[in-house]
């Protein structure tokens, strides 16, 4: 967490418009708002311990936007394509409950709709994998997203997407 926070803390710019995927309640977000003085912040997070202090967070900063919703759905993802005209830093925090095919699908649809410049994801599921795979190919991105893909992950294309989870339906 500590790392994941000082990478944020790096990458973001006063006037950053960023996307936080799984928010719980709020410590990063709150790192990120005091980061952005003419920026914006969007955090979307499903628990019910979430909603109290994102509320709070919300009281008291006008460029602050709460989402309480699944970031595994279309519709969450409509809505904050809806809401801004750019996103710098997409912020991808499903680092507990998560398996890392998911995160990872998550970042891909997320990524590939918002073309953020910076994406930061914790994920312990993800550090295990990356961390017991040897590759050979050297693969090089200078984008927040798969460049490789294009516009292929934008949901509905992906025909799985209802597949990730039995509580999509």
């Amino acid at each position: 967490m500590k790392v994941y926070r000082q990478d944020l803390n790096e990458v973001l710019e006063k006037t950053d418009v960023v996307v936080e995927l799984g928010s719980h309640v709020g410590r990063s977000s709150e790192l990120i708002l005091y980061k952005l003085s003419t920026g914006s912040l969007i955090s979307i997070d499903n628990s019910p311990e979430a909603i109290k202090p994102m509320e709070r967070l919300s009281r008291y900063n006008n460029n602050f936007r709460f989402i309480s919703g699944d970031v595994r759905l279309h519709e969450t993802l409509e809505e904050v394509v809806k809401s801004i005209d750019r996103c710098d830093v997409l912020s991808i925090d499903l680092g507990g409950g998560y398996h890392p095919d998911t995160v990872f699908k998550v970042y891909y649809i997320w990524s590939s709709t918002l073309k953020p410049r910076d994406v930061l994801i914790r994920n312990q599921g993800l550090i295990d994998f990356v961390n017991s795979v040897d590759y050979d190919e050297e693969f090089e991105s200078s984008e927040g997203w798969l460049e490789s893909c294009g516009n292929q992950g934008i949901p509905p294309r992906i025909k799985e997407f209802s597949l990730w989870t039995d509580k999509i339906d």
